[in-house]
């Protein structure tokens, strides 16, 4: 079919990146296009083909298969594709087949690499590389959005000064915001009330609005921390109402920068190495989703974040390991406490339940195991006080089949190894990811480097393990969106856990398994999978942009919650996203399912 230049501009000028291209410089882009037809069933490209450009559909549905011939993406009209290719070598990553009568505005090579040189919008789109980030949260990198109170305490302008008073007073704040409907009147301080109620001698009956500082000083929620400090300074307040145009939607006080400076990772450690209890360490770790904002807030990559929150746990399992000893007297024994899951690759966010067991020298006797029952009773309470909940699946060390001398783990893994049945292959899923965290390193190992060298050089365990990877597939549907959950309390969302992240971390984990890697962290295997040849380098670039994307996106969604006052998780509504965002999440996923498609054919290389 012919389609005349307004309607590609009309098109196109209503998705991204073009409708956020300056208009001179997407005119020019668009002069360039190109218009085919394709009929139904008819091939687009095959694989390793050269590319002549960008495709966009227009109009129809396009099929788009792996190297090993397995449909990865069914695209519909507003979908690109062919990006990945051209910004490789040139040549297609994928096949493409029309489904239907199809319609395709085609961008050639040449003009799509100018205008990725040349134009920020377009290159940001397609660009699918990771940005560095700053690895220090700082008042100069932080959103106002992320300081502030969603909920300021309101009140309507006929409020007298007493009401005012006990509504502060039982909210436990220093200020009250004065608004008609969301629309912010003024703002009274516990300094108005003493200073201008009590001071002057004003009845208690004073409306709010004789008092109040009126059409105080705002800034959006866009701000950054500084510009909030530098305000407080010049004008000499402690409290800045945040507006989105008229509406009000929060408060800043100087208590909020205090607090967004005071806490670190650092002071969490130093706090739970020093307390007596699990009590007082649980007083510590409330303040986890707090950090997770504030880290999360100033621009930290995902595996920073991850990594300081995952040592908060740490230090409270070591020094549970001390106050136990301190309580029962010297080990019979030496031990090695040992956290697996998400602890144990260094990659815990604002949910975590724990998983973790104990390994004892081979000298242990029968007569010792009361002692260590006892000893993972106390650090395995004193856990879940502090917010680490039972492990659902009863993965802990208070579970006698996971606290055992060493000869006795040894027996496990060759177990495994040997006979890898349904159970086998996730307990040596989950075994994998082990990583000690106290007591006697030694005692680790050895065992490891022996049992990832059987476990390599055993092809049906192997197999059976790269068949359990790929039980977690990422959330993609086959007519163009995603797969939300269709039932349930989060009908309609996308687990950025278990459809997520969970994927990559079973790649990882293949790759280790396959170089007999001694990495437990996910973006570290990745690394030393390429280094070791076991995966490409492309393929390794391709995966670790993608974990980034979702691991990144999974944390904003969760200090985002947390900023909203809601107990932090995985599951994230794609309406909540933008465009721009839904496409490269979606890109992302697909660059995981190609990843599993070629391990469960055999290859752990993508090119």
């Amino acid at each position: 079919m012919t389609l005349d230049p307004h309607s590609i501009v009309q098109f196109l000028s209503a998705i991204h990146p073009y409708d956020t291209m300056e208009p001179a410089a997407l005119q020019t882009l668009i002069d360039a296009f190109e218009v085919r037809t394709v009929s139904e069933n008819e091939m687009i490209y095959a694989l390793n083909a050269p590319l002549e450009g960008l495709f966009v559909v227009y109009r129809g549905d396009v099929e788009i298969r792996d190297e090993h011939d397995v449909p990865i993406s069914l695209l519909g009209p507003r979908n690109s594709f062919g990006e990945r290719g051209l910004l490789r070598e040139g040549d297609s990553l994928t096949s493409a087949q029309a489904v239907t009568d199809t319609t395709l505005l085609i961008l050639p090579a040449a003009r799509f690499h100018q205008a990725m040189n040349e134009d920020p919008a377009f290159r940001r789109f397609f660009d699918r590389s990771r940005t560095e980030k700053p690895n220090k949260a700082s008042l100069a990198t932080t959103k106002v959005e992320a300081l502030m109170a969603t909920t300021p305490l309101t009140c309507p302008p006929m409020t007298d000064v007493q009401t005012a008073a006990r509504m502060m007073r039982d909210a436990r704040v220093s200020s009250i915001c004065v608004a008609d409907a969301d629309s912010l009147q003024g703002i009274a301080t516990i300094r108005d009330l003493s200073g201008k109620v009590v001071g002057n001698g004003l009845p208690f009956d004073t409306p709010i609005t004789k008092i109040m500082t009126p059409d105080p000083v705002t800034l959006p929620p866009s701000a950054i921390g500084s510009d909030v400090l530098h305000m407080m300074m010049e004008r000499r307040i402690g409290h800045i109402p945040v507006c989105q145009g008229d509406k009000l939607v929060g408060i800043v006080t100087q208590t909020d920068l205090t607090r967004f400076q005071a806490v670190s990772s650092a002071e969490l450690v130093s706090e739970i190495a020093h307390a007596n209890s699990a009590e007082e360490m649980a007083v510590v770790t409330r303040r986890i989703p707090q950090l997770l904002g504030q880290l999360v807030a100033g621009g930290n990559r995902h595996e920073v974040i991850t990594r300081l929150i995952t040592d908060v746990a740490d230090t409270a399992t070591r020094r549970l390991l001390a106050l136990a000893e301190k309580q029962l007297g010297v080990p019979p024994v030496p031990y090695l406490w040992l956290a697996c899951g998400s602890q144990g690759r260094q990659e815990q966010t604002g949910v975590s339940d724990q998983d973790n067991c104990l390994f004892l020298d081979d000298s242990a006797t029968e007569a010792d195991m009361p002692y260590f029952e006892a000893l993972a009773r106390f650090v395995c309470d004193g856990l879940d006080t502090c917010g680490y909940v039972y492990c659902p699946g009863d993965m802990m060390a208070t579970n006698p089949r996971w606290r055992q001398p060493i000869r006795v783990w040894r027996e496990y893994f060759a177990g495994w190894i040997k006979t890898p049945s349904p159970e086998a292959q996730m307990l040596a899923s989950v075994m994998f990811d082990l990583r000690p965290i106290g007591g006697a390193t030694r005692l680790f190992e050895d065992l490891q480097a022996e049992t990832l060298r059987k476990a390599a050089a055993n092809s049906i365990f192997v197999a059976h393990m790269v068949s359990n990877s790929l039980k977690h597939t990422p959330p993609l549907g086959l007519l163009r969106g995603f797969a939300t959950i269709r039932s349930g309390e989060h009908k309609n969302m996308i687990d950025l856990k278990h459809n997520g992240v969970v994927p990559v971390v079973d790649l990882g984990r293949i790759y280790a398994l396959q170089g007999k890697l001694t990495a437990v962290n996910t973006a570290a295997r990745l690394e030393a999978a390429v280094a070791a040849g076991v995966l490409s380098g492309s393929g390794g670039q391709d995966l670790r942009d993608a974990y980034d994307l979702i691991a990144e996106t999974r944390l904003d969604h969760q200090a985002a919650q947390v900023r909203a006052g809601v107990m932090p998780d995985n599951f994230l509504s794609p309406t909540d996203l933008s465009d721009f965002e839904r496409s490269h999440l979606r890109d992302a996923f697909v660059v995981i399912k190609s990843l599993q498609s070629a391990v469960g054919h055999g290859r752990g290389m993508l090119s």
